[in-house]
């Protein structure tokens, strides 16, 4: 019977191809789309968890804030950061049992390492913990991972570092010359490339007994921030039992320091989850999985939702034929099978299609992704099995409602010629369309959304100027350091620059945070700690930002360099001063510096368009502290330019490599995940459209073959070509017209979520889905309107001949 069943499937896909070719290329794309999805939803959810101890790993969260006696709530989860201080993680070790290990890093850093006669500016590199092995799973490729980490001076290089010095040899032994002061670095292991799917990867880690070396006095300072601290869980310790003791172990420990908490996050909540300030590397977004999980969802529904329609709008076609084996003995279990069997024998060819389609989409998915997404996780076993019951998943579903109808029917009626299709029928179908395309427009208008939300961040007034700025980084270099205003003015030099500065930081790149006292209004010095951005005079002009009150900083005030400070619109509010000109003239306290503030710069978003414009100060620099050149180029023949900047630059500093960026490409760097989640959902969303109208074009195809001789009489009875093209599309077009109320506040829903990620974002106006619905309408006509042209424009003796 299971051979018959097979066989009757196999001649009922022959009899009516083109219906079969729509059922199994709709699957085909619709399961291939989720195959997809789930690969990328895979490659989401598992950032970090290729660490043996994942479940038993923290790390500390820190809150700086400065509240009075009176108001002691709780910090929430978004005025955390992940950016804290280095005497918390030996604390920790001694006062909790049940914490195992503890390990630092520090922020990232950037070196010239020089072995011979290959040199290279490395940045990334971190100072790490001797415990960082013992917690985290790193496999170690070369060296011992108990001691590489120990010693002072020593380093633990990726293995793409290792290669690019000493190719495929073992380099433990082998030392690096570096630019700090002439310290020297011996290679003590090489590691594995940190996964992709970390939510923090370095080029290599060197012992913090090295910085402890540069820095011994930072170590006890509980208000000095440049660290990350994780730590390892004993198997039977509770966390929460440990967040109840953390109010004791600060007043144990830093008993005057009433601002200050800390809190632990899991490390399974780092990537997705943490709401944390000052990450320690890109994080992802949870809302983003779920939608595209939902996507998945939507879009293989949709091609169930083809299946059901085209096989219950056919069941005329077999009505005969069921009536025939329910008259010679058939019971309705066996026409239920035999049904389920053709839905899983299209399942499986579309199943086998969409995993090859799927190997032929991937690469151009990686593209749109910046995932890895490896042909290997196709060929796991967890696929293969995915591969196996796709069939029956989706095929049974689908199925299940389309034979159940179908073995229903009455064979006395049937053979006598008197069955027609139920309303109800005729209904559902009509419900799964208007489903469909409530679905689409959703996805197009909010398609038409993100693209805007993605437009409004690249024209979005920064308050500075980005466009045509060069940035040099020199990683701090001593010899540049020293020379600086003579870099300058060299540089300055060549006709294609219009404007030279030298600052730590550019906007858009990492930036300290400075405990800093002004005075308020009462005259007490008040405490906050805004960020920090170190410049030199010639900064703020070079990026054309505005003054709000008081002056910028002048080499014709020689007091600027140690007994001034420049705030921003947000830091004056936060003092409490709305009128930024009332700041001016307060005394200042920061990092040993006293003086008067003497200027308040407008607010300019020196940080993602994710987040509001938040407190900053902007402090003369020592040149020692000084990381990059910021130059203002002609656009004309910049690739020229360029080449003369380097030749230059060879000849002025040559033990430095010319290494440069341009802002603007740099800064929306930030907004990628971003781009691509737009790209990846309007993918996605075309796809569904798509599916949704071959279900359409199936369905409008079958309705019109069934009304070829009503539409003969009509054309016989005079009626013109435009009529009989208004009667088959009307129909479906008041379907489209209906899932337009229904998408509406569905999408616009959906959108409001996805723009709370943003602190700058566009309006979500009516208009949108207006358009959307009338795209849907216009694709609509388009697929029914050429059937039903070429139905009005046929000759009625071929329709009425036969009776």
């Amino acid at each position: 019977m299971i051979s018959n069943y097979f066989k009757i499937a196999w001649r009922s896909l022959s009899r009516s191809k083109m219906y079969s070719l729509i059922n199994i290329i709709g699957l085909t794309v619709g399961i291939a789309c989720c195959i997809l999805i789930v690969l990328y939803v895979k490659d989401e959810l598992s950032y970090d968890q290729y660490h043996k101890n994942y479940h038993q790993i923290y790390r500390v969260l820190h809150s700086y804030r400065e509240i009075s006696g009176e108001n002691l709530r709780p910090p929430s989860p978004d005025e955390y950061q992940v950016w804290g201080n280095a005497p918390v993680a030996p604390a920790l070790q001694a006062d909790f049992p049940e914490i195992k290990k503890t390990a630092r890093f520090t922020s990232p850093i950037t070196l010239l390492l020089q072995n011979g006669d290959k040199r290279f500016q490395e940045g990334n590199l971190m100072f790490a913990d001797s415990t960082t092995f013992d917690i985290f799973s790193w496999k170690l490729l070369y060296g011992n991972r108990e001691t590489a980490l120990n010693a002072p001076n020593s380093i633990v290089l990726t293995e793409r570092i290792a290669k690019k010095y000493f190719g495929d040899s073992n380099p433990v032994g082998q030392v690096f010359q570096t630019d700090q002061d002439s310290t020297s670095l011996t290679v003590t292991g090489v590691m594995e490339d940190v996964p992709s799917n970390s939510h923090f990867t370095f080029s290599g880690l060197l012992s913090m007994s090295t910085f402890y070396r540069f820095r011994p006095d930072i170590f006890n300072e509980w208000g000095y921030i440049d660290f990350y601290t994780y730590f390892l869980l004993n198997e039977n310790a509770d966390i929460k039992m440990m967040s109840a003791k953390v109010p004791e172990f600060l007043k144990r420990r830093i008993s005057g320091q009433i601002g200050y908490m800390i809190a632990f996050e899991p490390l399974k909540n780092a990537y997705l989850r943490s709401q944390a300030m000052r990450q320690p590397g890109t994080t992802g977004s949870l809302s983003n999985v779920y939608i595209f999980s939902l996507v998945a969802a939507f879009i293989l529904f949709i091609a169930a939702i083809n299946f059901i329609n085209l096989t219950t709008a056919r069941s005329m076609e077999r009505a005969k034929e069921i009536g025939v084996r329910k008259a010679v003995g058939a019971h309705q279990q066996s026409l239920i099978l035999q049904y389920l069997v053709e839905a899983v024998v299209i399942s499986m060819l579309a199943t086998v299609l969409a995993f090859a389609l799927v190997f032929l989409l991937l690469p151009m998915v990686r593209n749109i992704s910046g995932k890895p997404l490896p042909y290997g996780d196709l060929m796991s076993w967890k696929m293969m099995i995915v591969l196996i019951f796709t069939p029956f998943l989706v095929g049974i579903p689908a199925g299940i409602y389309p034979a159940l109808v179908l073995s229903r029917f009455k064979p006395a009626l049937v053979l006598k010629g008197k069955f027609h299709s139920s309303g109800k029928g005729i209904q559902l179908r009509k419900g799964l369309v208007v489903f469909q395309f409530s679905l689409s427009i959703a996805l197009i208008a909010c398609t038409a959304i993100v693209f805007s939300q993605l437009d409004h961040l690249r024209s979005h007034n920064l308050g500075f100027r980005q466009d045509q700025m060069l940035v040099i980084d020199y990683g701090g270099d001593n010899k540049v350091n020293k020379n600086i205003e003579a870099v300058k003015a060299t540089l300055a030099n060549n006709p294609a620059v219009i404007t030279v500065t030298a600052s730590r930081a550019v906007p858009g790149e990492f930036f300290p945070n400075a405990t800093t006292f002004i005075a308020s209004r009462s005259g007490e010095m008040q405490s906050f700690a805004p960020g920090l951005y170190e410049i030199d005079a010639d900064f703020l002009p070079a990026y054309e930002m505005k003054m709000a009150a008081g002056r910028a900083y002048s080499r014709d005030f020689p007091a600027d360099l140690e007994q001034s400070l420049i705030i921003n619109e947000a830091a004056a509010k936060q003092w409490g001063y709305a009128n930024p000109q009332e700041i001016i003239g307060k005394k200042f306290e920061q990092w040993g510096r006293k003086g008067t503030v003497i200027g308040v710069v407008k607010d300019f978003n020196y940080q993602s368009l994710h987040k509001k414009v938040e407190p900053l100060a902007l402090r003369m620099a020592p040149s020692y502290v000084l990381n990059r050149l910021s130059l203002r180029i002609k656009t004309a023949q910049i690739n020229k330019t360029i080449s003369e900047l380097e030749h230059t630059w060879n000849e002025l500093e040559p033990q430095r490599p010319f290494k440069y960026s341009f802002l603007d490409q740099a800064f929306n760097e930030q907004y990628l995940k971003d781009l691509r989640f737009g790209e990846i959902f309007a993918a996605f969303g075309t796809l569904t459209i798509l599916i949704a109208c071959l279900g359409l074009f199936g369905l409008a195809t079958f309705s019109t073959e069934k009304r070829l001789k009503e539409i003969g009489i009509r054309k016989v009875l005079g009626a013109s070509i435009t009529s009989i093209v208004g009667l088959l599309s009307g129909d479906f077009i008041k379907l489209v017209l209906i899932a337009i109320v229904i998408a509406t506040p569905l999408g616009w829903w959906g959108m409001h979520r996805w723009l709370n990620g943003f602190a700058y974002r566009v309006d979500i106006h009516w208009w949108t889905f207006g358009l959307a619905g009338l795209a849907a309408v216009i694709i609509a006509l388009l697929t029914v309107g050429v059937l039903a042209l070429k139905a009005a424009r046929m000759n009625p003796v071929r329709s009425l001949k036969a009776e």
